[in-house]
């Protein structure tokens, strides 16, 4: 991890990040990737920085508040009841341990998380 120091700085859109396929048995179409590189661990909290590119793959989250930064996506519930959401630049998310959910990447999407 190369983390981000007190005071320091990282530019979240234009970091570098080593992507890899996900699990065969997630992926839903396509051939998507995902990266992600942690940034800081605050008080037992994790924040950093996921990346997915196109495609439609399967996951279950864990508790997390995250902002879009480029890039769109549909997350769908798995059986729970809530709408699809939308996601573009901007968009601030809330999941919650044990989501069943979709995401269908359009355009790459990078996210800040804190989870």
């Amino acid at each position: 991890m190369s983390g981000l120091a007190a005071g320091g700085e990282v530019d979240a859109i234009d970091l570098d990040l080593a992507h890899a396929p996900l699990p065969a048995d997630e992926v839903i179409a396509g051939a998507p990737t995902t990266a992600v590189h942690e940034l800081a661990t605050l008080g037992g909290v994790e924040v950093g920085i996921w990346e997915m590119t196109p495609g439609t793959a399967t996951d279950t989250e864990t508790d997390e508040v995250f902002v879009v930064l480029t890039g769109r996506a549909t997350i769908a519930f798995a059986s729970s009841g809530l709408p699809d959401l939308e996601v573009g630049p901007g968009s601030v998310v809330r999941l919650a341990d044990g989501m069943r959910t979709t995401w269908t990447v359009t355009e790459t999407l990078r996210k800040v998380y804190v989870a």
